[in-house]
């Protein structure tokens, strides 16, 4: 489990003078956090750990939320997210049985699958983000279990200023390996030229079998200031959308990208990918969302991939 405070020292050093960790990795472990809180038979997502990432300010709404549901912000986009976290899930316990050795998590942030899902102890993850939420994420990490643990690598990498694949080679990549690569709530925030790079390395330097998975929204929604989806969406989702746009960009993550509209499937072929899993929100509704759950209802502009490296 021990690993030597030398990787934590490295990140410190990398990012100078530390400002605080991205906003939007805390707004998931809060999704994360709330969506634990709820009987084992009603939640979607389960992480034991989350709720050990939020701020007092995130952990007094949380608290209100728990008691009064109603409080619960965006409801659909919640609910997307706790969708989301599952379906990564999924796919990750899916790989580990057909003999994943690599995970790759591009945007990190406070994900928490290394240290939750059974079988990762035995797979060498690459936690992938910004110095200044990474060093926040290794206090935390030591906080909770005493130490960091053997298998994961903390790589420091500004996607838009930096190379993350010289870091990610540096850390110990192995590029022959069975590898699955998790963009969780990144490349919205990516400009295309660096998305375009990222799934370019991906494609020549993996394994055989080794797989994609991200989400995504498509151009029209992040580009429109007015009826930015179609008939299907709610107010409310529209309302989430342009409000986590403004709010974003005015704390430094703006909305950089999107997929063109219709054109999933041939974005993720062009890149060298093939077996492209396009995932709705009312694939990811009928999957998740019955019984007890039926009437939640989720976000329509948020969709989830996967695909193979050919």
């Amino acid at each position: 489990m021990e690993k030597s405070d030398n990787t934590e020292n490295r990140i410190l050093e990398a990012s100078g003078k530390r400002k605080g960790s991205s906003v939007t990795a805390e707004n998931v472990a809060f999704v994360r956090a709330l969506e634990s809180l709820k009987p084992e038979g009603e939640r979607i997502c389960y992480d034991p750990f989350a709720v050990r990432f939020l701020s007092q300010q995130y952990l007094t709404f949380l608290e209100m939320a728990a008691h009064d549901p109603s409080k619960t912000p965006f409801p659909g986009v919640h609910n997307s997210l706790s969708a989301r976290v599952r379906y990564f899930d999924d796919l990750i316990k899916k790989f580990i049985n057909e003999g994943l050795e690599q995970l790759v998590i591009l945007g990190a942030g406070y994900d928490t699958r290394a240290y939750r899902i059974e079988g990762l102890s035995k797979v060498r993850v690459f936690e992938v983000d910004h110095p200044e939420t990474q060093s926040i994420k290794i206090e935390k990490i030591k906080d909770i279990f005493g130490s960091l643990p053997n298998h994961v690598e903390y790589v420091s990498v500004d996607f838009e200023s930096e190379d993350f694949s010289h870091q990610l080679l540096e850390h110990g990549y192995e590029r022959s390996q069975k590898t699955v690569f998790i963009m969780e709530g990144l490349i919205y925030y990516l400009q295309p030229k660096t998305i375009d790079e990222m799934l370019c390395f991906i494609a020549k330097n993996s394994g055989f079998g080794s797989a994609i998975i991200f989400d995504y929204v498509y151009e029209s929604s992040i580009d429109r200031t007015n009826g930015i989806c179609g008939v299907k969406c709610t107010a409310c989702d529209q309302i989430a959308i342009m409000t986590a746009k403004k709010d974003m960009a005015q704390q430094g993550e703006p909305y950089k990208f999107g997929v063109k509209d219709g054109m999933l499937e041939t974005f993720i072929i062009q890149r060298g990918f093939s077996q492209v899993c396009n995932v709705t929100s009312d694939d990811y509704k009928k999957a998740y969302f019955k019984g007890i759950n039926e009437g939640r209802p989720v976000c329509c502009l948020s969709y989830f991939v996967s695909a193979i490296v050919e």
